[in-house]
């Protein structure tokens, strides 16, 4: 089984701290391979960013159904993409907000999300509703740290870690979810500061599409998610044509 990670953001230094928190995941049998696409924001941190990253994921997507791989995860907590994915990909996509939040509803009766910057909650909401996970979401809360700095900051680990814990105490929360994937590397320092349950999104949707091939279960591609339409594309996106 070859699982692609798809880090949305071009930072590579993210990239690698995502691979190794999926190879702990990989069972026997399993490879996992993480990149980045080509082109796209160092960060994604607004809806701008985000939007403009979609097309660097389906990108590798594409090459991935090329080079026989077996599912995807998205590995950004906004989960760019992941509609489009699922049109493209022969196998499973899961996003990591999506495995995530779904994880933690069944640790207990409430979760709280700690992200980075306070612009992103409103997207972490967004899709709690759209998962269907919204009352078993408590409350969602921002480090203030921006992406690229969760790896150069010295202090990162203290401010998440405190971070959550305020987050735990206000919202009376059973489990605590990462909403960023380059927090990944901090899950397990975190959950030994804390006392409760935290849950690395990248970590659980590598296990969820690691479950869903063994299965042989992927996305239905009767309506929505049949192989989008050919139709020519012009201008940037020339060669997204299908």
């Amino acid at each position: 089984m070859l699982i692609k990670i798809v880090n949305p953001n071009t930072s590579k230094g993210m990239t690698r701290s995502i691979h190794a928190a999926a190879l702990a995941m990989a069972a026997p049998g399993t490879s996992v391979d993480a990149v980045s696409p080509a082109m796209g924001p160092a960060s994604i941190e607004s809806h701008y960013d985000e939007a403009l990253s979609v097309p660097g994921v389906l990108a590798e997507v594409a090459a991935g159904e090329q080079s026989g791989v077996d599912g995807y995860v998205i590995a950004c907590f906004g989960d760019p993409g992941l509609d489009a994915a699922r049109e493209l990909a022969a196998g499973p996509v899961v996003g990591i907000a999506e495995a995530a939040m779904r994880t933690a509803a069944y640790l207990g009766r409430r979760f709280t999300v700690v992200t980075t910057l306070d612009r992103t909650r409103g997207r972490a909401w967004d899709l709690a509703e759209r998962y269907g996970v919204q009352r078993f979401c408590a409350g969602v809360h921002a480090c203030d740290i921006p992406v690229l700095e969760l790896e150069e900051d010295p202090d990162a680990l203290e401010k998440v870690t405190q971070a959550c814990r305020d987050a735990v105490v206000r919202d009376d929360a059973d489990a605590v979810v990462l909403g960023c994937a380059g927090m990944a590397d901090l899950c397990a320092d975190l959950s030994a500061a804390i006392g409760v349950p935290v849950v690395d999104g990248v970590r659980a949707a590598t296990l969820q599409v690691q479950s869903l091939v063994a299965m042989g279960l992927r996305t239905g591609a009767r309506g929505e998610f049949a192989t989008p339409p050919s139709k020519p594309y012009t201008g940037l996106l020339r060669g997204f044509s299908l």
